[in-house]
C-alpha cells in the first residue's frame, strides 16, 4: 500500500523470541499509522527486527498478577489512534483485511469488531474440526475494550499474556468479512511447548467452572448469546464429561469433520486430544495437590542430618 495514507489505527503485537515470524507479520501491518511491538525481554532478534520496521518497542515486565501484556498495553500505552488491533506475531493481515477495516472504523454505529482467522497447521488450513470460523474481537476503540480476567494469573508457567481470553466492549460490535491468516513459522516442538503452558492455563478455568467461580467481568456464558458466548456455555457443559480426550478425537475428527483436512487434521485431531489430556492431568494436580506434584508438602530434612563440609573433603 505504498502511496496511501496510513489507516489511522495503533497495532499492538504482543512478542517474545519471536524472529521467525515478526518480520511477515509487520509487513502485513505496515499500513497502520502506528505499530507497538510490546516485547517480554526477548534473548533473540525480535527488537532489533521490530524497530527494523518502524515499530514501537516497549517492554513489559510482568509480577504475575494481573493485569497480563494486552491490558498492560492498553491501559499503559500512548496510542494516538482511537482504534486499536490485536494481532499476534504468528498472523497477517492481509490488504484486503485492511481495506475493510478502513471503511469500519468511519463506521459511528460499532465501538469494536469480530475478525475470523483461518488456522493453518503443517502448511494446511485447518477448516474443519471446529477451527473455523474462529471469531476474535481483535479490533476495537480502545478506551471501551478489556480482556477478561478468569482468574488464572496466579497459576505458574501459563505466560505474561492473554492469550484465550476475550475482550469485554462497551458497545456494540460489527463482524468483518475477511479474515486473519493465522501461521506459525515454528516447528511442532513450538506448539506443544506453546500448549504445554496453554494447558495450565485451561486447567485453572475448568477447575473455576467447576467450582462455580463468579464470571462477573468475563463475556459470560449464553447459549442464545454471540458465537463467543455460546462457545463459552458450551464450555461449561463439556468440563463435567467423562473421557474427555478421546471424546476431544470424536468430536474434531468425526463430527466436525476433521478427516477431510487431510494428514494434517488427522495429526492435529490427535494432538488436541492429547492437549485434553494434559488438562485433566493438570486438574487433577491442582485439586489434589494445590499444584505442586506428588506431595502436600515437602519433607523437611533437619540441617544436622546433613553432611557437614569437614566429611565430604577427599570424596571427589
Amino acid at each position: 500500500m505504498t502511496g496511501i495514507a496510513k489507516i489511522p489505527v495503533s497495532v499492538l503485537i504482543p512478542a517474545k523470541n519471536e524472529q521467525a515470524n515478526l518480520p511477515a507479520c509487520l509487513q502485513s501491518v505496515a499500513a497502520a499509522d502506528e505499530v507497538f511491538v510490546v516485547d517480554s525481554q526477548s534473548s533473540d532478534r525480535s527488537i532489533e527486527i521490530a524497530e527494523s520496521y518502524g515499530a514501537k518497542v516497549v517492554q513489559f515486565l510482568f509480577n504475575g498478577r494481573w493485569p497480563k501484556k494486552k491490558n498492560w498495553a492498553l491501559e499503559n500505552l500512548p496510542f494516538r489512534n482511537e482504534w486499536v488491533l490485536i494481532v499476534d506475531c504468528d498472523e497477517r493481515i492481509p490488504p484486503e483485511l485492511w481495506e475493510e477495516i478502513a471503511i469500519a472504523i468511519a463506521n459511528p454505529e460499532h465501538n469494536g469488531y469480530y475478525i475470523n482467522r483461518k488456522v493453518f497447521f503443517l502448511g494446511t488450513w485447518i477448516r474443519h474440526g471446529g477451527r473455523y470460523p474462529d471469531w476474535n474481537l481483535r479490533l476495537f476503540k480502545y478506551k471501551l475494550g478489556r480482556y477478561e480476567n478468569l482468574s488464572t494469573e496466579e497459576v505458574p508457567n501459563t505466560g505474561d499474556n492473554e492469550v484465550h481470553e476475550h475482550v469485554v466492549l462497551q458497545g456494540k460490535p460489527g463482524y468483518l468479512k475477511n479474515d486473519i491468516l493465522h501461521e506459525d513459522f515454528k516447528d511442532v516442538f513450538h506448539w506443544l511447548d506453546r500448549h504445554n503452558r496453554y494447558s495450565n492455563w485451561e486447567a485453572r478455568v475448568y477447575l473455576n467452572i467447576l467450582k462455580g467461580k463468579d464470571d462477573t467481568g468475563t463475556i459470560g456464558a449464553n447459549f442464545f448469546g454471540d458465537a463467543v458466548q455460546r462457545k463459552r456455555f458450551l464450555k461449561k457443559l463439556w468440563v463435567q464429561l467423562p473421557f474427555k480426550p478421546l471424546l476431544r478425537f470424536i468430536l474434531i475428527y468425526i463430527i466436525q469433520r476433521g478427516f477431510l483436512d487431510g494428514k494434517a487434521g488427522y495429526i492435529y485431531a490427535r494432538l488436541m486430544s492429547q492437549y485434553e489430556y494434559q488438562i485433566g492431568v493438570k486438574l487433577y494436580e491442582l485439586r489434589k495437590f494445590g499444584g505442586s506434584l506428588n506431595a502436600s508438602s515437602p519433607t523437611v530434612i533437619p540441617a544436622n542430618s546433613l553432611p557437614q563440609p569437614d566429611s565430604l573433603q577427599g570424596r571427589a
